[in-house]
């Protein structure tokens, strides 16, 4: 068979990827909460208001005495507090409302993380010291310059430094908590956190509500081809 043939499926796969990519960003989620300067960072950054999109492959900052909340295409719902910055590295969708990789990076700052309705294994959240693997959670994450520490609210986690040095959470209360010191990296549990995300809560009780996403579908939907390509990364 003429190899020319055998390489224009791929190639028309390839291209419509690229032109879908190229006609817009994709909607992975919506802002529910916005309170003071919450931006979207790219070559400018812009602010961000209730019933904003959140995208794909963007990074979100929340200034000095703001906040936000948003509920993603899964319905997983993410909180940030103060001077927090938030990055999504990768979403991969299954379907409208679920996805097959969601990558959430959390670089610094104050977080409530509720899952969706997407396979647990689907999420991938990191911070600069840490990588969390979910089970069914809530869970507070908070990222400092040589700290994180994570609270498990509901659920189960598993929390590791990036080493491998890993620890099971299992009980409401449950905490990791690593530290980077000199070069050396530790990662400790207790039962009784030194932090958690509820004074943001008090703040402005609409941070810890959970929302389902149900009033719209992601603006585009990923293209899923007959041999079962996804575009996306």
């Amino acid at each position: 068979m003429n190899l020319r043939f055998l390489l224009l499926p791929t190639m028309f796969s390839a291209v419509s990827c690229a032109a879908s990519g190229a006609q817009a960003q994709t909607r992975v989620g919506e802002a529910i909460v916005i309170q003071n300067e919450v931006v979207r960072v790219a070559s400018t950054t812009t602010q961000i208001n209730v019933g904003d999109s959140m995208l794909r492959d963007e990074t979100v900052r929340t200034g000095a005495d703001s906040a936000a909340r948003f509920v993603m295409a899964d319905s997983t719902n993410l909180s940030l507090g103060p001077s927090a910055t938030l990055k999504l590295d990768r979403t991969v969708f299954n379907d409208e409302r679920s996805y097959r990789d969601v990558a959430i990076r959390m670089a610094t700052g104050a977080f409530r993380f509720v899952t969706g309705h997407s396979e647990k294994t689907a999420y991938k959240i990191t911070t600069p010291l840490a990588t969390i693997g979910v089970r069914g959670t809530t869970l507070d994450i908070l990222s400092q310059r040589g700290r994180s520490v994570v609270v498990l609210q509901d659920g189960a986690a598993s929390v590791c430094t990036l080493s491998l040095q890993c620890l099971q959470l299992t009980q409401p209360g449950d905490t990791a908590v690593i530290t980077s010191s000199g070069g050396k990296v530790s990662i400790t549990k207790t039962n009784t956190p030194p932090w958690t995300f509820a004074a943001n809560c008090a703040a402005n009780a609409g941070l810890c509500a959970v929302n389902q996403y149900a009033d719209a579908s992601p603006t585009i939907t990923p293209t899923v081809h007959d041999d079962g390509m996804l575009c996306g990364r």
